[in-house]
This record gives structure tokens, C-alpha cells and sequence, in this order.
């Protein structure tokens, strides 16, 4: 995890040796922070976890968290009215995550060059960094979307400002798509599960598991669902069918796990 003088807004996660990668190139993900904070380090577990693995991971923020962070975050509060305070990152800051790892593979000073394949995209968020992935999903370079712990509102009820996404832009998605909810304790439960029941158009898988909206970002190296994110990214963006096991078929890897349950459409 650190900060690099070329992307100053957003914090990156990446293998420590890059040279080490011989032939082997990167993918891409571009991140969305839980509740579309400007804290590019609040889900570090997970994420470090993911980039050791192969991947330039970008986030938007600082490093405002953990035992590297200089200042903390601001404290971000509901209204009396209901409303959450505008948020500190958009969907905008989320796409140029993309725009600034494809742009270091060629740039002629960067430590990337060369390093990175451009065509392996994938976005995804936390909570309000969900819907953040989930507007970021229809962009042309994007191969799949993680979603965790969020999903869209119904009409004229979301309290989140500056977060504008409705259930008929999921019709904007265009690739895999995959939602990780923590079961009916999660806040987003009922979000995530009504976009399951109406995306149809493009394979999804949904991914229930008992631990709340919390996920397990805080447990070491991401816990389970940074493993489960990791393969449906291998799978995805670099075609492994031993990945693909682990959401294929009645047995699959993560239908076997006890309290889990795995729920798919048009997913082969």
C-alpha cells in the first residue's frame, strides 16, 4: 500500500516486486471505499491481499487509516433528516483509477511500464463504494464488477447525496457481475438481493455469507471474501477454470462452506 507522485488522490496496492513478474502482467482494480470516503486505506486487509496476487489495485483518498497513516478521517454522520453528508469520492474518482493504470503501462517513467495487461478490468466497491463499482460498470473497459455488501435503492429512497444510481442503470452493466452480502443482518441486504432478482441480462452470481455488512475486510489477509473476490477475479479476467470452481456447479467450492449460500444466473 502507498502513494505514488502520479496518481496524488488515490492510494495503490500493487506486488512488491515488480521486475519479479517476469512474463506475467497485472489486472486492474479500480475500488470504491466503504461509504464512498476519501480513505483509500479502509479496506487495506482486503485489498493488499488481492494485489499481492497479481494486481494493481487503486483506490481514491488518502492513507488515512492503519499503522503508515499521517491523519485520520473525518468523522461523517446522519442528519436528522436521514441523509448521509455528501460524499468525498465519486464514481468519476473510481473510473480514473482505470484511466491512470492503463496510462502507467505506457508511460515512458513509469515503474508499471509494460507490467500491466490493459484488457483485464475489473472494478469493484464497498457499500457506497458498491453503487460507486456498479456505476463504473458500464464502462467500455471494464470486464467484470464486484460488488460488496451494497446494491441499488428502490426509487426516491436513497439517503445517500451525490450517489445517484437507480435500479434502471443496471441495464448499463455489460459483464459478470458478482454481489458479496453478509445475509440478513447486512444493511444492503435487501438492495443486493432485489438486483439479483432483476439483472438477468448478464451472468451473476450472489454470494451470502453470516457476517453482517462488515464483511470481512478487518480480518487478517481480507479474510474469506478477499479469497472468494480473487477467484472470481482469476476466473474472469484471466480465464482460470480451476477458479471457476470455486462458483461452478452444485458442488462448488463456496457451496460447500456451512452457512453460505450461492445463488447464479446465466453463469457457466
Amino acid at each position: 500500500m502507498e502513494t505514488d507522485p502520479s496518481a496524488p488522490n488515490h492510494v495503490i496496492y500493487r506486488p512488491k516486486d515488480l521486475e519479479g513478474l517476469g512474463k506475467r502482467k497485472l489486472g486492474i482494480l479500480a475500488w470504491g471505499n466503504g461509504g464512498c470516503r476519501d480513505n483509500g486505506a479502509a479496506a487495506r486487509h482486503h485489498l493488499v491481499e488481492i494485489a499481492s496476487w497479481g494486481y494493481v489495485v487503486v483506490a481514491p483518498g488518502r492513507i488515512l487509516s492503519g499503522p503508515t497513516a499521517t491523519e485520520r478521517p473525518t468523522q461523517r454522520t446522519i442528519g436528522a433528516d436521514g441523509k448521509m453528508p455528501p460524499v468525498a469520492t465519486t464514481p468519476a474518482d473510481v473510473r480514473a483509477g482505470i484511466d491512470w493504470a492503463i496510462g502507467e503501462n505506457s508511460r515512458k517513467a513509469s515503474r508499471y511500464r509494460s507490467h500491466i495487461d490493459t484488457k483485464a478490468v475489473a472494478v469493484g466497491g464497498h457499500s457506497c463504494g458498491g453503487l460507486q463499482a456498479l456505476r463504473v460498470g458500464s464502462d467500455p473497459r471494464v470486464k467484470t464488477v464486484m460488488v460488496h455488501n451494497s446494491g441499488t435503492f428502490p426509487p426516491n429512497t436513497n439517503p445517500i447525496v451525490g450517489m445517484q444510481i437507480e435500479k434502471e442503470d443496471l441495464k448499463a452493466i455489460h459483464t459478470p457481475i458478482i454481489y458479496f452480502l453478509g445475509g440478513a443482518a447486512d444493511i444492503a441486504y435487501p438492495q443486493g438481493t432485489d438486483d439479483f432478482r432483476i439483472i438477468n441480462h448478464v451472468p451473476i452470481a450472489m454470494v451470502n455469507m453470516p457476517v453482517g455488512h462488515g464483511g470481512t475486510f478487518w480480518q487478517r489477509h481480507g479474510g474469506s471474501v478477499a479469497h472468494a473476490a480473487l477467484d472470481w477475479m482469476d476466473w474472469q479476467l484471466r480465464g482460470d477454470r480451476s477458479a471457476a470452481r470455486t462458483f461452478l456447479g452444485e458442488n462448488c467450492r463456496l457451496c460447500t462452506v456451512k452457512g453460505w449460500t450461492v445463488d447464479r444466473k446465466n453463469l457457466r
